[in-house]
């Protein structure tokens, strides 16, 4: 194991003890105490994962999220100390994958990154090289979906769904069985995670996202993929 992850957290004994654990798990940890420093890092260097506390000196979490995702789908898991569903949703609405509420069990934090991590090179393992539905086209190797051969900018959970999504096209999924699939874990947080990034997903791929084509709504149920 040697992926990167930039570790965002002012509080310097929390951080101190966070480096130790994901490094005795193999991991390559560089960490910033304040969001102006992440965004320095960041400009320089390419980790393969982001663990951004929110509450942070100079640049807050929020902000650091919003810069990055303008040019990055870098996965994100966000650090709160406030256990409110505001910040939580807040969170995924400026793109993170993730969220944990502090004080939180280290072990879950690891389980979380590595699901994550799994999830983000996984489906380029598999046979099928890419998935196309009229327009739109998933490309397995790459990581992209194109709509009209317009490349679709998507967080790595948001391509991450997608791609699921349509792997199994026709298949209805509840929100739950989403979260265990595509979040990798027995997810713990509220099942609304899952319809911001559907919400997401359809805002960027659909002309008319009131209107899905792709991912639709199965009511009482949860989402299918289109069949084609």
């Amino acid at each position: 194991m040697n992926e990167k992850i930039l570790l965002v957290e002012d509080e310097k004994t929390l951080a101190k003890a966070l480096k130790f654990s994901l490094e005795k798990e193999g991991f390559m940890v560089s960490v910033a105490y304040d969001g102006e420093e992440a965004l320095e890092t960041l400009s320089h260097e390419t980790p393969d994962l982001l663990i951004l506390d929110l509450m942070l000196p100079k640049v807050d979490g929020y902000e650091v999220c919003r810069r990055l995702r303008r040019s990055s789908d870098l996965p994100i898991i966000m650090l709160t100390a406030r256990n409110e569903d505001i910040d939580k949703i807040l969170g995924l609405e400026l793109g993170a994958d993730d969220y944990m509420t502090k004080p939180f069990n280290t072990r879950e934090l690891l389980a979380r990154i590595k699901a994550i991590l799994r999830r983000a090179g996984q489906l380029e393992l598999a046979g099928r090289k890419t998935i196309s539905m009229g327009d739109l086209q998933v490309d397995l190797i790459r990581h992209r979906v194109t709509v009209e051969e317009r490349e679709i900018p998507l967080t790595s959970r948001e391509y991450a769904l997608v791609s699921f999504l349509a792997s199994n096209p026709g298949r209805v999924y509840s929100r739950e069985q989403l979260l265990e699939e595509v979040w990798g874990y027995d997810f713990c947080g509220d099942a609304r995670t899952v319809d911001v990034h559907i919400r997401h997903l359809r805002e960027k791929m659909e002309k008319k996202p009131a209107e899905p084509h792709y991912i639709l709504t199965v009511w009482g149920t949860g989402y299918k993929f289109r069949e084609a």
